[in-house]
């Protein structure tokens, strides 16, 4: 065979393969077979109240309810880069789980793959659910099939070419998807270590790295359970690092400041706002004691990772300053203080750490906004504070925003109008 056949018959065998490899990616998937053995034994823990807190634990309810419905009827729209997805039915109407048994929803948190053979939407965090335990599964089942069914359709997905395709499923997959050790998640779900249940909370049920993991342009990252920060795509909020004390991380903290974080909402020098609040408005509030101060010692114990140091910035401009002290003076001290050093119930700003950050999103996004914490229980009446966003164009909240980040012993970036307008226009409104 000369030269020229050898490589079309190289370049024939190459495009088989390809084409082959293109229809397998595209093709449905037969439904995963469940192991027999993966079947726990019906006891205590399989009730329909454990049921009922781990969908509160897993705040099932945020993505599967929409605004103003029926709980867990699913329809909530959620806006994603690449589309809208459309949380799904849970209750057990003809448009929910009516026609689905333990396996299949099994089959779904596990392998991430649906009753009839489709690849989920990483949407649904797939890398934590995969995570929990076969027993509760089936305990979260139990419990929504007890509900009130529901038979009002779920909207399609409204994604675009080629992410509304199999094809693109099963490749991020490939990428970014890894199945957890069911026999290791079925130790962890009742484990009475501390630090191992809170890695098991952490890491499935609480699925905190489905907003502080860094994702790259197609949503994905190499380690799914990372918990070094980053954007919260199409919501305008930073998801700070949990693993770099000066951003989100509590290595340094009290285990009892941070349960009280996370069960009030409230912790000295701390309060949550924004996507944080939310979580403990609708889920950490109500976990137990012992859950609570499980992920806390998990938390703790993080391994440090601080954030690279960005290049050292041009100083603000003096009418930058001078601009944002007069925005200071009319609008913050009052309640934060000419120094910043807070008045009263009022947080400091001096040395805050969501005023340093490198991303000035949380603070552009509170005062935009306001910034409101949850009311819990353990802190029935937070105080509030007012937005702005009527009172002050792009380029004052540039000029206040600098003018906080460089006082007091503060040496972050200045804030242009330029990042004020991106920030803003980039937020799902």
């Amino acid at each position: 065979m000369n030269r020229r056949n050898l490589i079309r018959a190289l370049t024939g065998i190459a495009a088989l393969l390809l084409a082959a490899a293109l229809v397998w990616l595209g093709a449905p998937a037969a439904p995963i077979v469940i192991d027999p053995a993966s079947r726990p034994a019906v006891h205590e823990g399989s009730t329909i109240e454990r049921g009922r807190y781990l969908a509160v634990q897993g705040n099932c309810m945020g993505c599967h309810t929409a605004r103003g419905g029926t709980p867990f009827a699913g329809g909530r729209a959620v806006p994603t880069p690449f589309g809208t997805v459309y949380g799904s039915n849970l209750t057990p109407g003809t448009s929910g789980l009516a026609n689905w048994n333990a396996d299949d929803f099994w089959r779904a948190l596990h392998h991430g793959q649906s009753r009839d053979g489709r690849w989920l939407n990483p949407a649904f965090p797939i890398n934590n659910t995969t995570q929990i335990a076969r027993e509760d599964s089936d305990a979260l089942f139990a419990y929504f099939r007890s509900l009130p069914p529901v038979d009002a359709p779920v909207p399609p997905h409204e994604l675009r070419w080629p992410y509304n395709t199999q094809f693109a499923l099963r490749v991020w997959r490939i990428l970014y998807f890894d199945e957890a050790d069911p026999v290791a998640a079925g130790r962890d779900a009742t484990a009475s270590g501390d630090l191992r249940r809170g890695a098991y909370l952490v890491n499935g049920l609480g699925h905190c790295s489905a907003c502080h993991v860094p994702r790259n342009a197609l949503g994905g990252n190499g380690d799914m359970l990372d918990l070094s920060g980053g954007p919260i795509p199409l919501q305008n909020w930073y998801a700070p690092s949990l693993l770099d004390p000066a951003q989100g991380g509590v290595q340094d903290w009290d285990l009892e400041d941070i349960v009280a974080l996370l069960q009030t909402g409230k912790a000295p020098g701390a309060i949550t706002t924004g996507p944080m609040a939310d979580v403990v408005q609708h889920s950490t509030q109500h976990w137990t004691a012992a859950d609570l101060r499980a992920v806390a010692t998990y938390l703790k114990q993080l391994p440090r990772s601080a954030t690279p140091r960005r290049p050292t910035h041009k100083a603000p401009e003096t009418r930058a300053l001078s601009a944002g002290a007069r925005h200071y003076e009319q609008h913050c001290a009052q309640c934060h203080g000419a120094q910043g050093e807070g008045v009263g119930l009022y947080p400091s700003l001096a040395g805050n750490r969501t005023v340093l950050m490198g991303s000035p999103a949380n603070l552009l996004q509170t005062t935009l906004n306001g910034g409101f914490g949850p009311s819990t229980a353990g802190h029935p009446r937070p105080f509030g504070m007012p937005p702005f966003v009527l009172e002050l164009n792009d380029q004052d909240l540039a000029d206040l925003l600098t003018f906080v980040r460089t006082q007091w012993g503060h040496q972050a970036s200045p804030v242009s109008a330029l990042d004020v307008q991106q920030l803003r226009g980039s937020a799902a409104r």
